[in-house]
Order: structure tokens, then sequence, then C-alpha cells
């Protein structure tokens, strides 16, 4: 028995776990993969760790292809993925239809959670919505990092604070069913990110390694990946 090595952002998570078990029940080989936000999973690669498959956004792995730690010609895009708001399950949802009645929202919460910019990407997106908002240090004793997005919506569902908001990518509000999704950032502070797979250079098996990532990505992936929050139309 194989076991395939994977390090994935935590935007791919709820996806490539449910494809990933199929692929260890049709083919008795076994799939170890890390989650986390992008950058501290590219640092993972780029140390040397022992890998099969990346699942990052698709400019990391392009990165990666010019280092030589992903197979030039490998890269595979699973879809897009937008950065969205959340509120505890079962609280009332705010109006985020624009950037006026966010940026108000935002000014009356009394914490915004969301992933730590220096490592995930929403978090670079809600540091940049909140500078264009021209409230950053507005709101600066209120801002919570955590190491990744399911570790900011985790932390959401379990709080029993009042005017709490959390925002981070939409794939990992919809697998966390303690949190709803009240909807998108609006298009002015949004950044629609492309997430994508490759072959790692060193994978000790790559022609397994290719065969998951042809499940990941192929016709019978596309519903798991709608499902999870993923826009697989374009």
């Amino acid at each position: 028995m194989t076991t395939l090595n994977v390090f994935c952002a935590g935007a791919a998570q709820a996806a490539v776990t449910e494809i990933a078990g199929k692929f260890e029940r049709d083919t008795g080989h076994a799939v170890s993969a890390v989650f986390g936000a992008v950058g501290a999973m590219k640092a993972r690669v780029v140390a040397g760790e022992p890998a099969d498959l990346v699942v990052l956004t698709a400019a990391l792995i392009d990165e990666l292809i010019q280092q030589g730690l992903v197979v030039a010609g490998s890269r595979v895009d699973l879809g897009k993925v937008g950065t969205g708001v959340a509120v505890r399950a079962g609280t009332p949802l705010p109006d985020v239809k624009d950037t006026h009645v966010l940026r108000a929202n935002l000014m009356a919460a009394k914490r915004v959670l969301f992933p730590d910019p220096a490592v995930a990407t929403a978090g670079k997106v809600v540091m940049s919505a909140l500078d264009k908002m021209g409230i950053r240090d507005k709101l600066k004793s209120r801002l919570h990092f955590f190491p990744n997005g399911y570790a900011a919506m985790n932390d959401l569902a379990k709080s029993t604070g009042l005017l709490e908001m959390g925002i981070t990518q939409i794939t990992e509000i919809l697998a966390n069913k303690g949190v709803t999704l009240v909807g998108a950032l609006p298009a002015e502070v949004q950044n629609i990110a492309v997430y994508s797979v490759g072959l790692a250079a060193k994978s000790a098996d790559a022609a397994l390694a290719k065969e998951l990532i042809r499940r990941l990505t192929g016709f019978s992936a596309q519903p798991v990946l709608s499902a999870a929050g993923f826009d697989v139309g374009s």
C-alpha cells in the first residue's frame, strides 16, 4: 500500500477530504493530507517535507513550479473561490450587500475573526478590504487572527458573544455547520482566488499521484467541488 502525502489549502479541505476518501476506498492506497493556510502549506513544501500533491492558489503553485518543487505542466485548476462573511448559526444575519452597509456592520461588531494575513489568502483580502473602507485602524483592537479559516470559523461557532463576524473563504464557511454564510464580500472589496493542484517534483509515486489529481479535477469531481463552494463553471 502506498501513502500519498498532500499539502492542501484549507479552502479546498472539504472537497479534497471527500474525494481522497473515495480514492482510498477504490484503490486501497492511503492519503495523508495536511490542511492549513496557503502560506504555511507552501512553506512546508519549500522546507522539503515529503509531498506527492500540492493544492494551493494557482499563483503559489506557479511559484513552486518556478522553484522546481512542482512539476512544470502539472498544474490543474480546481475552481474559483470568493471570500465571504459568516456569523454564528442561529444569530441575526447582517447586511453585506454593498461596502457602505458592510462598513457600518463591521464598525458595530464586537469581534471580527479571520485567518492571519501573514499566511492566508482570505486574511490578505480582509486587510485589503478594511483599508479600502478606511476602517482598519478603527477596528484594530477587535480584529482576531487565526492560523487558518477553519480555526476562525470553529472559534466563531463556539463563541457566545454578540455582534461577531467571521470572514474567510466561502468554502471554509460552508464546511462548518456551526456558522452561517451571510454572503460574499461586495465586488469592490472582493478577490476571487483560483485554487489548483500540482504534482510534487519529488513524488514517490508519480503515477498514483496523477490518478488522484485526475479524480480531484475530472468530471466526477465537479459536483463535489460545487457543493463545497467552488465556482467550476469558468
